[in-house]
């Protein structure tokens, strides 16, 4: 009884955080059984992790700039234009996979820092600058590809990026058909879990700081052990992990260090609370903007790159609604409109959880109307749920 109890408190006291995984576990076992299984296949589940890359990259970015109190509504066509960028370089210009692509992440980046500019220094609202910026590289990609139309990418090191998968150990009998580098991955990535979580509780105790009871702490343990043991065995059972996952985790690892870890996050996390105090105690705001309007901009790039990738050609819609299944991405999980409030990895869940939708919906032969119906009235819950909890903790 105590369990349940001890259960159902830590559940009232971080809803938030833990709201947006009992939505994606429900959302997924519901397709699973709708669809007898298919949605949970290997295959399907590695389509959908490629599926989500993109986007996920996206609300990385995006969750850094809600957070400060602002919107970038460029990033989806700015996506789309990096891709043709890139695809440009290698395919007119001859330049090499390695050459094109940190250009394209450079472009992305300075695209970013001119509307940072417009926001920081000559105080235009985020969404108008942003805004201007969606119809400049709209009318960009309309521009490079005028004469060609759809650019095909012959390069298979490119392609690999979105298409490919890693590699895998020699095959010597033992669980034939199982993506063994996988699951030592999984393995590993468990064993840092488990490892990083010990530590992160002695140290807040050492503080005097509150943790979870024993008993809860062994079954988040529990919990997330079998749920990374059972993805990992899943995608293992098809492929493995694409490079596209791959690049996705090493991005999300990267960001949540930096949000977590560093001065600059804690600084990001003041000027979202509140911009005022933040520059009154000595953090300037107008390098908080360029950096996060700079960081978008590059993760903007970089989703149009495996955008191309996985396409194996730039487009001229590539990038159109980009930029609102991020923001829903990061709204559903976990970002505060008010600002100051959101974790990367939620983001991550919160991406998952829109393009599970999409994918199950799919599977269940729904038409495009009512797809987009329930993905909004998802949005609308996920905003309405934090307005309730922030009045509720006031």
């Amino acid at each position: 009884m105590s369990l349940f109890k001890n259960l159902q408190r830590m559940l009232q006291q971080n809803i938030r955080e833990y709201g947006m995984y009992i939505a994606l576990f429900i959302i997924m076992a519901i397709f699973t059984i709708a669809t007898d299984g298919t949605f949970i296949s290997s295959r399907n589940i590695g389509n959908l992790m490629n599926q989500t890359g993109y986007i996920a990259v996206l609300a990385v970015g995006m969750t850094l700039v809600i957070v400060i109190r602002h919107i970038d509504l460029s990033v989806g066509f700015l996506a789309g234009f990096a891709g043709a960028v890139a695809a440009i370089a290698m395919t007119q210009w001859d330049m090499p996979v390695y050459v094109a692509i940190p250009i394209t992440l450079v472009m992305g980046a300075c695209a970013g820092l001119l509307t940072g500019f417009l926001v920081a220094q000559l105080k235009i609202p985020s969404f108008v600058a942003s805004l201007a910026g969606w119809l400049i590289f709209r009318g960009a990609i309309l521009l490079v590809t005028e004469s060609t139309g759809t650019i095909i990418i012959p390069d298979a090191t490119f392609n690999a990026l979105g298409n490919g998968y890693i590699p895998d150990f020699p095959d010597v009998g033992f669980l034939p058909g199982i993506h063994k580098l996988t699951l030592l991955l999984g393995l590993a990535a468990i064993i840092l879990f488990i490892f990083n979580e010990f530590q992160n509780r002695r140290k807040k105790q050492s503080y005097g700081f509150e943790v979870l009871t024993t008993d809860m702490f062994v079954l988040k343990l529990v919990f997330v052990t079998l749920l990374v043991g059972a993805i990992t065995w899943v995608l293992a059972g098809y492929q493995g992990l694409s490079w596209t996952v791959v690049i996705v985790l090493v991005l999300v690892a990267i960001y949540d260090f930096i949000t977590n870890k560093t001065v600059l996050g804690r600084h990001i996390y003041a000027v979202g609370g509140n911009p005022e105090a933040a520059e009154l105690s000595g953090i300037s705001v107008k390098r908080i903007i360029y950096i996060v309007f700079g960081s978008m901009g590059m993760l903007s790039a970089l989703s149009g790159i495996l955008f191309a990738s996985r396409l194996q050609s730039a487009t001229t819609t590539a990038g159109s609604l980009f930029e609102l299944d991020a923001i829903a991405a990061a709204y559903v999980g976990g970002v505060s409109a008010a600002g100051g409030v959101g974790k990367i990895v939620g983001s991550i869940i919160g991406a998952l959880v829109m393009m599970s939708l999409s994918n199950g919906m799919n599977l269940m032969g729904v038409g495009i109307a009512p797809q987009y119906i329930v993905r909004g009235a998802v949005l609308a819950f996920a905003v309405i749920f934090d307005v309730a909890t922030r009045n509720r903790a006031k």
